[in-house]
């Protein structure tokens, strides 16, 4: 019988059966993988490096985090903008945007602020490791195309307030890009979109009402979860949630809450060190899944994923 989780995802093929199996049985004996921003522990994040290797250590989803490029490209990187990960600063030295801040000036290299030629200039490998140098930053198609048919997708759509002040519509842009690939009804590729922004949400669901939305929360905003009712509500706009790891501890009935609510728990993320109560990330992630009954969890060491108990 299809589990819990993957009945989410399977919306997008049958959404009514898939659904009514979802809604009617307890929460997955299949635990999920979801590999952050690929298999990030061990090359550059969102990387086909990375993405390759996710897929090779087991994971069940490779998540892409999207941003909008200036002339209207979802690519695959986590931040609004490109120094972190990038060798924008040596390429376009002069092309950044100077912001105030308490510490000081802040220069940023905005993603938005470039077309996808000139992002494709740049290196975005060296800073994880220079035998990584010459890596290239991934469309969001060129990601769908890598990892189409091997795991699921779960991109995330970042910055939206970011966007929707500069007019950018990113979730128009995204539903375009799902539908002209048919993910909407993939059997081979289940999609589930993830968003800190109710409203990000709330339009994908107008726009692809098929496909699974998980609300993600953030531990500043750990009151959106405090109460079966909060719950109840969430499941109106999303079909699960995906909470800091940091949230469970005030928030122990967590999961059976949203359980009751019909709503899956994806919880991030998941990498070294362990906290000092586990010995390892493996521990960690065994007592959350197995004790805590979380359905998914997000990590950067797929490797070390326990499958059982």
């Amino acid at each position: 019988m299809m589990t819990r989780y993957l009945a989410l995802a399977a919306c997008a093929v049958t959404p009514c059966l898939a659904c009514a199996v979802l809604h009617a049985q307890a929460p997955a004996a299949k635990k999920i993988l979801v590999a952050h921003r690929g298999a990030s522990a061990y090359a550059p994040e969102h990387s086909a490096e990375a993405y390759t290797l996710a897929i090779a250590q087991g994971a069940d989803f490779v998540e892409q985090d999207l941003a909008v490029t200036k002339d209207g490209v979802l690519v695959s990187i986590h931040d609004v903008s490109l120094e972190r990960t990038t060798n924008v600063e040596e390429v376009f030295p002069d092309r950044f945007v100077e912001e105030a801040t308490a510490k000081g000036p802040l220069k940023r290299w905005y993603v938005n602020d470039f077309t996808l030629a000139e992002i494709k200039r740049l290196d975005a490998g060296s800073s994880f490791d220079k035998k990584f140098t010459g890596t290239r930053m991934l469309t969001f198609q060129e990601a769908i195309d890598l990892v189409r048919g091997k795991a699921g997708l779960y991109p995330e759509l970042k910055d939206p307030e970011f966007y929707r002040r500069r007019g950018v519509d990113q979730v128009r842009l995204f539903a375009d890009v799902v539908k002209k690939n048919g993910l909407e009804a993939d059997p081979k590729t289940p999609l589930i979109v993830q968003s800190f922004d109710e409203a990000t949400l709330r339009a994908v669901g107008n726009l692809l009402p098929s496909v699974p939305r998980v609300f993600l929360v953030s531990p500043q905003a750990a009151d959106r979860l405090d109460s079966p009712a909060k719950l109840r509500e969430i499941a109106a706009w999303a079909t699960g949630i995906g909470p800091s790891k940091l949230i469970f501890e005030k928030l122990p009935d967590l999961v059976a809450w949203a359980h009751a609510a019909k709503l899956t728990v994806t919880p991030w993320t998941f990498r070294p060190p362990a906290p000092p109560q586990f010995p390892t990330i493996r521990e960690e992630m065994s007592y959350f899944l197995f004790t805590l009954g979380v359905d998914a969890l997000f990590t950067d060491n797929p490797d070390m994923f326990p499958r059982t108990k």
